[in-house]
């Protein structure tokens, strides 16, 4: 998919948040060119880019790390990269902004957590400075270990292997990694063989942390994943219509936690997140 790139002057990057476990969020870029088709940030495009597929733009906060200089100055806190993007978009590689917003937290030798979450194994070359970092954890959205579903649902992201490779490198860092498991895939992801599967390959990469969160179909989302999968795999569609239901989500979470028992896990705010009960 080509993206337009919209090069701009933010007029702020710290955004105080209610997301939990953060305070602030940096978003570097907004957009996101890895267009995952159940993405809830595709909501943005409804207002900053009308009529524009989410996916197909990108813009690029240019004096980002001038700003973090700046705005760290006034507050403390848990920093979270990044709530309506991924901070390793390809053009990452280009722009290096999630790179320079990280420079300068080392530069100020930032007191507090710094968490990032990507599904880019592009964080690697980072590991310099995440290093340097006093406390930071690095979360991995590992949704399936099958790579013909990652790219089926998550169009442009980097093959889930080449995730779990990366989760591999930082931990052999001493680097603090999680998976955060969302949304939990119906058709792909609901028997207690499955989800071990899935959690026996994260364990083995080094994971000590993992955060479900169930799949939460609304407004412009709903349509955009609906239409998709009438197109592609129509009989995909009741079980991802089936999935947003009160009695589906009791069940799965019933597998989830047996499936965790005794495995030494720590489960994210001690519970599986559902979209809806989120601080507003």
């Amino acid at each position: 998919m080509l993206t337009k790139i919209n090069e701009l002057q933010a007029k702020t990057i710290l955004t105080k948040t209610a997301l939990p476990g953060c305070d602030y969020v940096v978003n570097p870029y907004n957009g996101c060119q890895f267009a995952c088709m159940y993405c809830y940030a595709a909501q943005i495009a409804r207002w900053k880019h009308p009529g524009e597929e989410w996916g197909s733009f990108l813009d690029v906060k240019l004096n980002a790390p001038e700003l973090l200089t700046k705005e760290l100055k006034n507050i403390s806190g848990t920093i979270f990269f990044s709530s309506v993007t991924d901070p390793y978009v390809g053009l990452e590689v280009k722009y290096q902004l999630t790179r320079k917003c990280l420079q300068v937290l080392v530069d100020a030798n930032y007191p507090d957590k710094i968490s990032l979450q990507t599904k880019s194994p592009l964080i690697t070359r980072d590991i310099d400075l995440l290093k340097k970092l006093k406390n930071v954890s690095i979360g991995f959205t590992v949704t399936t270990l099958d790579d013909k579903v990652s790219r089926f649902l998550e169009v442009e992201a980097p093959p889930v292997s080449a995730r779990i490779e990366a989760i591999k490198e930082l931990n052999a860092e001493d680097i603090p990694t999680y998976a955060f498991i969302g949304p939990v895939l119906p058709h792909f992801i609901k028997s207690k063989k499955e989800i071990n599967e899935l959690l026996d390959v994260l364990q083995n990469a080094g994971v000590k942390e993992v955060w479900f969160e169930h799949l939460h179909l609304v407004g412009p989302v709903k349509t955009r994943l609906m239409d998709y999968l009438k197109s592609a795999a129509p009989e995909l569609t009741s079980e991802f219509e089936r999935a947003d239901n009160a009695q589906y989500r009791a069940e799965l979470e019933s597998v989830i936690y047996s499936c965790l028992k005794g495995r030494g896990l720590k489960l994210g705010l001690g519970k599986i997140i559902y979209h809806r009960d989120l601080p507003k």
